[in-house]
């Protein structure tokens, strides 16, 4: 290096640290203006690079000179949590006029960086790299071969201040030529010429929208009309996006094309509106690409295996997401609790009504999922029954009631595994809410002598405003006077009673209400091990206490159950059953003799130790099934039966 860039270098450099340490002096977030951001942020992503699956960003922000505050989206809607991926973002460069601006991260909101803009200058140029896994572990892979999915939070910069909705963006996306994309976005050019592939404009939008809007896009993907009248009768339109890993996995029969076309039929007689201008299922079948079930006001991203439309006669499980996903465009993006409604991404989330933007959804996802024929009346209770038995065997209701686990979605942000699931809990606020809903519905269809039902209130509540495609919030007391306009109770009192008890046994007063209990078999059900199989699983949890997942590893044990008793704990290797090594078949065999005082004895290794346990067990194989209450009406019938 000559000597006089040499100067040069140690010139820039000294500048740099005096505008750094300038910056934070004055490392301040701005409070939130009701003004618009002036100007359009110009959004490119070029998601080419398939081989290191790279997305390479560049933004232009429109700026004034002073100081100025990024923030990346940190708190994203549908996870209800503070879930930014800020370890994938890399490289990260600004620039005015072509020259660097330094830029410093604050010292106490790791997802803000600050900046000072310099004199005559008009935008800020910005470039970095959102490194999304090259392989599947903590992190959901995004890229493979055939098929990526783009969440523009993850790509967008965007400054502090202002309201998402009044930050104006202009987005563009590049894929690899030949490739398509899904999305709920409109497309306003599709430009081949470059060597790299194709690149998407989309019409202007605002940051809220965007975010809410993410793509799917692949080698093999096709848009099917679920809704082909919609045009003709004045409807929004809703469309079905399949990207497979194999041109053949997304061959779909009329009858199961039929089904996902029943759904909406049925949702439209469950909610009696469509909050949206058109609606988008973002649906991937693959093996590689990450599992994903993420709601969205216009749209939903839905990852389930490959052979989703291929299996299609081997079982239904898994057939439940879509409907669940569908239901979250009014239970959660229209209709929205107030305290998880934010004006941006890094305002933090309050979840204390999760049990109904997530168990309310989980009822009529499953109802749904029935009615259209996703899946069959005898596999929603079947389903059920193992929803309940789940939550029956869930030891920790004794301590932590369900209202405190709508705080789980913080938890996991720190928490990491739980061992003792049983215990702990986890987010109980999908299922046993879905058994609160139940039992809700129950109620109303008793005391109105069939007339009314959770339909009348799903009707009014989410179908609210029909026109209206903005958010509409709510409270727990609007919840409460919904309830009361359809059928009167003392719904306050029922509500807070299962929330915020410490109850041992589940919440079963729906299922009995509906003429059906809890009832075990020696023999799981076809859905039982669909469901097993799908999980990759051999379960014991409601006769030893534990379930066995790949390479023979103990995954869960309930808490007070024989193998709690006899020692056992999460995350040994089960090894021989009575001296014998372990099969699946081998442990069934065995708890099966028990009963008649066969022995039953298991050698586990946890890391270098070796141990044998002795499990107390003599009731046998218990797997969870629904049975049906002598002299009542079948009310899971009618609920399950499709809306005429």
């Amino acid at each position: 290096m000559t000597p006089t860039l040499r100067t040069a270098v140690a010139a820039i450099t000294l500048a740099t640290l005096a505008t750094l340490a300038q910056i934070a002096a004055a490392q301040t977030l701005p409070a939130l203006s009701d003004a618009p951001y002036p100007g359009v942020i110009q959004l490119s992503v070029d998601a080419t690079d398939l081989d290191r699956k790279i997305f390479r960003v560049r933004e232009r922000i429109p700026a004034s000179p002073g100081p100025l505050a990024l923030y990346y989206p940190r708190w994203l809607p549908g996870t209800h949590s503070p879930g930014a991926a800020l370890a994938q973002l890399g490289g990260l460069q600004i620039s005015a006029g072509g020259k660097p601006v330094a830029w410093l991260r604050d010292t106490v909101d790791s997802a803000a960086f600050h900046v000072e803009v310099p004199a005559g200058a008009t935008a800020l140029d910005i470039e970095f790299q959102f490194l999304t896994p090259v392989e599947a572990g903590t992190e959901r892979v995004v890229v493979t071969p055939d098929m990526l999915g783009v969440q523009w939070n993850a790509v967008v910069l965007y400054p502090a201040g202002h309201a998402a909705a009044q930050i104006a963006v202009q987005p563009s996306l590049t894929l690899p030529t030949g490739w398509q994309a899904g999305t709920a976005l409109d497309v306003a050019s599709k430009d081949g010429a470059s060597t790299r592939g194709t690149t998407f404009a989309f019409k202007p939008t605002d940051l809220d929208t965007l975010v809410d809007s993410p793509v799917f896009a692949g080698r093999h993907l096709q848009r099917l009309d679920l809704d082909p009248g919609a045009a003709a009768a004045g409807r929004a339109p809703v469309f079905l996006n399949v990207v497979a890993d194999r041109a053949s996995q997304g061959i779909i029969s009329p009858e199961q094309l039929a089904a996902h076309r029943a759904l909406v039929t049925q949702a439209d007689k469950v909610f009696a509106s469509r909050h949206f201008t058109h609606y988008e299922f973002l649906l991937a079948l693959s093996d590689q690409f990450g599992r994903i079930g993420l709601e969205h006001h216009q749209s939903s991203e839905n990852g389930v295996k490959a052979a989703y439309f291929t299996d299609w006669s081997k079982g239904s499980f898994g057939r439940d997401l879509l409907p669940h996903e569908y239901t979250h465009s009014w239970n959660g993006k229209f209709r929205r609790p107030a305290d998880l409604w934010t004006p941006h991404f890094n305002t933090p989330m309050r979840d204390s009504l999760l049990w109904v933007y997530e168990g309310q959804t989980q009822y009529w996802g499953a109802v749904l999922a029935a009615r259209s024929g996703l899946v069959s009346a005898a596999d929603a209770r079947d389903e059920l029954a193992e929803t309940a038995a789940l939550l029956d065997a869930r030891a920790g209701r004794a301590w932590r009631n369900l209202q405190d686990t709508t705080n789980e979605p913080l938890l996991w942000a720190t928490r990491g595994r739980r061992d003792w699931t049983s215990w702990q809990r986890s987010a109980d606020y999908y299922d046993e809410s879905r058994l609160i809903w139940l039992e809700a519905d129950m109620l109303i269809r008793e005391r109105s002598n069939g007339r009314r039902s959770l339909d009348d209130f799903a009707r009014a509540f989410f179908g609210a405003e029909p026109k209206r495609v903005q958010p509409l919030t709510y409270t727990f007391d609007d919840v409460v006077r919904e309830l009361n306009r359809v059928q009167p109770h003392d719904w306050a009192g029922f509500l807070r009673q299962r929330l915020d008890t410490n109850d041992r046994p589940a919440p079963m007063g729906g299922i009995a209400a509906a003429g059906w209990k809890l009832a075990w078999s020696d023999t799981p059900s076809e859905h039982y091990k669909a469901r097993m199989a799908g999980y990759k699983v051999a379960d014991f949890s409601y006769s030893l206490g534990f379930d066995i997942g790949e390479a023979a590893k103990v995954r869960n044990v309930n808490w007070g159950s024989p193998a709690f008793d006899a020692g056992m704990a999460p995350g040994a290797t089960l090894l021989a059953v009575n001296g014998r090594a372990y099969t699946e078949e081998l442990l069934k065999e065995a708890v099966t003799a028990a009963k008649t005082g066969g022995p039953l004895e298991l050698l586990l290794k946890s890391g270098d130790l070796y141990r044998s346990v002795r499990i107390d067990w003599r009731g046998g194989l218990r797997y969870p099934s629904l049975q049906r209450i002598d002299g009542t009406p079948d009310r899971l019938a009618t609920l399950f039966a499709p809306l005429r």
